[in-house]
């Protein structure tokens, strides 16, 4: 795995996780929408472990959510992780076949 990768996806969903939880941000879509495109991103950049980049972009917002405000809906940004992250993986093998 590409420690570069890892890094980067680590703080992306820092970010995310951060911004979801303001006070003023009240933008779920534009959120969900960018953790589906940010893990399918690395999901097909490095398909060996997409549960990796699901985890690692979209686990941040449910730790801010319900740490700060007690926000278990939270845990839906993994769905869209998750769905971003195997899509990805599985565009990859469809467009280039090992």
């Amino acid at each position: 795995m590409n420690r570069f990768l890892l890094a980067a996806a680590i703080a992306v969903g820092l970010s995310l996780g951060y911004v979801d939880s303001r006070p003023g941000w009240d933008d779920t879509g534009i959120t969900a929408g960018l953790v589906l495109i940010v893990s399918a991103t690395l999901g097909a950049l490095a398909p060996q472990r997409p549960w990796v980049w699901a985890l690692c972009v979209g686990g941040w917002i449910p730790v801010f959510g319900i740490l700060t405000q007690s926000n278990y809906g939270s845990l839906m940004a993994l769905l869209f992780a998750f769905a971003g992250a195997y899509g990805g993986m599985w565009l990859r093998r469809v467009v280039s076949p090992a």
